[in-house]
């Protein structure tokens, strides 16, 4: 797999010497207050009292003040993703680490992938650790966003003020003004040219790397605002192998099916496949309706059981499972 490439056709939007990330297209913002806001937060059950540190700069000083801030995480953490979701009811997905990972694991992936999760707007990435409990997080925005125990808050300061930022009574307005951020233009980033990486491609790369799950109830299909929403339609797209030995051949699985849970979405899946060996499920999201494909067009809207509608396998060339081993061993 090449490296991942920036498109050529992107200007990078400046408000009043303010440099955004390619991703995000002002519309009518106003440019946001250089420097950090802090604020304070109780802890719940066993979590401790913390100092949230929002963190805002030019484009350019990103880079530096991100390398500065990550030498407060420790030894071991635990990766976090954020990322506009293609699900048809939630708007984002968040991926947590299900174990920990050395710190040096994740600094390196972060390497290989600073390049995009510096300027693409739909992708928000960073870590956290339980002891001490910090957590350090690149918003979508391209804002950093500090979580410190108590003990931790004047050192965090004495760093930030040690490269050249101040405490600010806001930084950017329009967090608070949903019709501006509306007029934001989120756009991507990454070359479309045909065998690039795509975003899909670095979430996949990210999420086997730093050992992240979807942070979603497997046994319950609700919507963003916890509406239980019974029986949907689920599209997935899953790796999957020949079960022989030697070098079988690999290919990729595209399921679509009635199901009332991601549990039970995923044993339908395993059912469809069951003369094929799992890889990886790519990629599993709840779909509308009316984005069915059209092999499903006299799919009826009401359906009560589960079930699997359509499976469709591509196998790939030996170039290309290559390319993609490649990309996986980093």
């Amino acid at each position: 797999m090449g490296r991942y490439r920036l498109r050529s056709d992107l200007d990078r939007a400046v408000i009043n010497g303010f440099a955004l990330p390619l991703g995000i297209a002002p519309g009518d913002l106003e440019a946001p207050m250089s420097g950090y806001t802090i604020a304070y937060a109780s802890g719940v059950d066993d979590e401790p009292d913390t100092y949230s540190f929002y963190v805002v700069v030019s484009h350019e000083r990103i880079t530096t003040v991100l390398h500065r801030v990550f030498d407060l995480l420790p030894k071991q953490v635990y990766g976090l993703v954020e990322i506009t979701s293609r699900d048809a009811y939630r708007p984002i997905d968040v991926f947590i680490g299900r174990e920990q990972i050395s710190l040096s694991r994740f600094l390196e992936t972060w390497q290989r992938c600073e390049l995009v999760l510096l300027e693409e707007g739909s992708i928000g990435a960073g870590a956290y650790s339980e002891e001490p409990f910090v957590e350090i997080f690149l918003d979508q925005w391209k804002a950093l966003s500090i979580i410190v125990p108590l003990a931790m808050k004047e050192p965090v300061e004495l760093m930030l003020q040690g490269i050249d930022l101040q405490e600010v009574p806001e930084t950017w307005k329009v967090l608070g003004d949903a019709r501006a951020l509306e007029a934001a233009e989120i756009r991507p980033v990454l070359d479309p040219a045909d065998g690039s990486p795509d975003l899909d491609d670095l979430l996949w790369q990210l999420r086997n790397d730093w050992r992240l799950d979807l942070d979603v109830d497997p046994d319950n299909n609700v919507d963003e605002s916890g509406r239980p929403l019974g029986m949907t339609l689920w599209h997935a797209v899953v790796s999957v192998r020949e079960p022989q030995e030697g070098s079988p051949k690999e290919a990729d699985a595209s399921i679509w099916a009635t199901a009332g849970s991601l549990s039970d979405a995923e044993i339908l899946i395993d059912t469809a496949l069951s003369q094929w060996q799992f890889a990886e499920i790519y990629a599993i999201d709840r779909v509308a309706y009316d984005e069915r494909p059209e092999e499903l067009v006299d799919l009826t809207l009401k359906r009560d059981r589960a079930e699997v509608h359509l499976v469709q396998i591509e196998t790939r060339a030996r170039q290309q499972t290559d390319e993609g081993r490649e990309l996986s061993d980093g």
